[in-house]
């Protein structure tokens, strides 16, 4: 991850919160060639250090995982364009603003036995994400159901090591400048751009 060092400056509890909570991201594997991609769901612990995942069998990466590998986890956020007039400064450029955390690390494989704790983890986290729901449980799969989808996948952890962000916030801005830009980017044009309003008024500790 390469940006202006003015945009890299988030503590990396706030970075990893953000991985947390968003739990879907990029997984990149270097080859000879292109690298490989996977968007996958996964599970951060708590202390930042592991992340679980899984892959289908056929899955390039799976097959090139069979023994430990170094990959990178990008997970991205909201993001969005901000016009120059949006300022109210004169003389200024377009830009987009956006957030990226980047995990990085060894990609291990794990015992298939551990497959149906991984999967039941996983899914009573996102099920908590539902409100006013409540939450699917494997258990309401059929026997051949679960079997058909255990033989489909296989489990990953990835044992972080570098932790990189990026929240480009225009902290390089007043404040003023700042937040009237914020103020105008939900009308405009990306992904997610209440969220992305709401940091760009109070950018996270450190930025």
């Amino acid at each position: 991850m390469h940006t202006n060092p003015a945009f890299r400056q988030t503590e990396e509890t706030v970075a990893l919160d953000f991985a947390r909570s968003r739990a879907f991201g990029t997984l990149c594997l270097s080859t000879s060639a292109a690298p490989h991609l996977a968007h996958v769901p996964f599970l951060l612990a708590g202390d930042g250090r592991t992340v679980d995942l899984h892959l289908t069998r056929s899955n390039p990466i799976a097959r090139a995982c069979r023994e430990p590998r170094e990959v990178t986890l990008a997970v991205t956020g909201p993001d969005g364009y901000v016009s120059p007039d949006w300022y109210g400064l004169d003389d200024q450029v377009p830009t987009w603003n956006y957030v990226a955390v980047h995990l990085s690390g060894t990609l291990q494989p794990l015992p298939p036995e551990d497959l149906p704790d991984m999967l039941a983890r996983q899914t009573a986290a996102f099920e908590e994400f539902i409100p006013g729901k409540t939450p699917w449980t494997m258990d309401k799969m059929s026997e051949e159901t679960t079997a058909r989808f255990l033989r489909m996948i296989l489990p990953f952890r990835l044992q972080v090591a570098q932790v990189d962000s990026t929240f480009k916030l225009n902290q390089n801005k007043p404040e003023d400048a700042r937040r009237s830009a914020a103020h105008h980017v939900e009308e405009g044009f990306g992904s997610d751009l209440a969220h992305l309003a709401n940091l760009m008024r109070t950018p996270p500790s450190g930025t």
